[in-house]
């Protein structure tokens, strides 16, 4: 069992690090060598426990901020706190998941989509085109689409490349969500050229957007 204490999780966490994990982890930017699968059973050990999250976060450590993020209860965490732990998730794990299994599950996604937007550092501002394609798939009324890909279209090219794929993810979920500006999104897509060459695995769909558009377009359409 593992003790419900920082220095319980965090023991645990030092047992299981892996040299090798460590560098795969390294090479996208992520400091901790701990297999994911493993660290989610300690949070799965360790249950609910936002007060425990919270002493978690403090630490600094990402393998502890990971655990963290999947014992906290996102009806538990207001605005300004996300908000400081947003700026503060400068690893991308952390930051994707914070994003992911938090903020969007919380009452404030929101108020901070559209602070975070207009945000001059672009990993924030990523974030908050991150939740945007949340929207545009869940929930687009009361979004401005077409200037959502007026905006694409002329930053897109020349950000900073967390933004450039959240706000890429964007455009892909517009083209795929909204068939009257489809055409628009493959234009834009095909223009810019951002991440036309991005080595995609086998059996996986490239991130390039008018592939991606096309490919999710396709599947739907065949009943996948």
């Amino acid at each position: 069992m593992v003790e419900a204490t920082v220095a319980g999780v965090r023991a645990e966490l030092a047992e299981l690090e892996d040299p090798k994990a460590r560098a795969v982890n390294e090479r996208h930017g992520d400091d901790h060598g701990v297999n994911l699968t493993k660290l989610r059973g300690i949070a799965k050990e360790l249950k609910k426990n936002d007060d425990l999250a919270r002493q978690l976060w403090a630490t600094g450590d990402t393998a502890a901020r990971l655990v963290a993020i999947l014992i906290m209860r996102p009806r538990s965490w207001d605005a300004a706190e996300l908000d400081a732990m947003l700026r503060e998730s400068r690893v991308p794990k952390v930051h994707g998941w914070l994003v992911n299994y938090i903020v969007k599950k919380s009452k404030h996604a929101e108020a901070l989509r559209t602070t975070w937007m207009a945000d001059p550092d672009p990993v924030v501002a990523s974030a908050g085109w991150a939740l945007t394609s949340e929207r545009v798939a869940k929930d687009p009324e009361g979004l401005d689409l077409p200037g959502l890909l007026d905006v694409i279209d002329a930053e897109m090219k020349e950000a900073p490349e967390r933004l450039q794929w959240a706000m890429n993810e964007t455009l892909a979920s517009i083209g795929i969500e909204n068939p009257e500006l489809r055409d628009r999104a493959l234009e834009i897509g095909e223009r810019l050229e951002v991440l036309k060459d991005y080595p995609t695995p086998p059996n996986c769909t490239s991130p390039f957007a008018p592939i991606w558009i096309t490919e999710i377009v396709r599947r739907r359409a065949e009943g996948k």
